[in-house]
């Protein structure tokens, strides 16, 4: 049974997308805290043609704030920095460590749930 959610007329607007791995190329990891990759191929482009339509809600665990400066600014400040440099930065509304709530989410890291027992069997896949 499908069950009806309450969104705002905003949240129905709102795209909420993943930084690491989605937008940039972070194969290094947290390696020295800095952000050292590229855009991943397709994602500026899509950024630009997504936020003609809907409202785009960047999330991050770089804009955690207990996460450590680094070279005196915080994950936040940096990820700023980043999109300036590429160009998206007015795409974006928020730059936020939380998911909001919104129409849906794209992340790399997401299984996408039917029921539980594909969910456990993806799990597994991926451990």
């Amino acid at each position: 049974m499908k069950h009806k959610f309450y969104f705002s007329e905003e949240e129905t607007k709102t795209i909420s997308i993943d930084f690491d791995g989605v937008i940039h190329d972070d194969d290094l990891g947290w390696n020295d805290g800095t952000i050292y990759g590229n855009p991943i191929e397709g994602s500026l482009e899509a950024i630009k043609i997504l936020a003609q339509k809907y409202r785009l809600i960047l999330f991050t665990a770089k804009a955690k704030p207990d996460r450590p400066l680094v070279d005196g600014k915080t994950g936040t400040e940096l990820v700023k920095e980043w999109l300036v440099k590429y160009g998206v930065d007015n795409c974006f509304i928020e730059i936020t460590s939380e998911k909001p709530r919104c129409l849906f989410y794209i992340d790399d890291k997401a299984i996408r749930f039917y029921n539980w027992k594909d969910a456990l069997s993806d799990v597994e896949k991926f451990k």
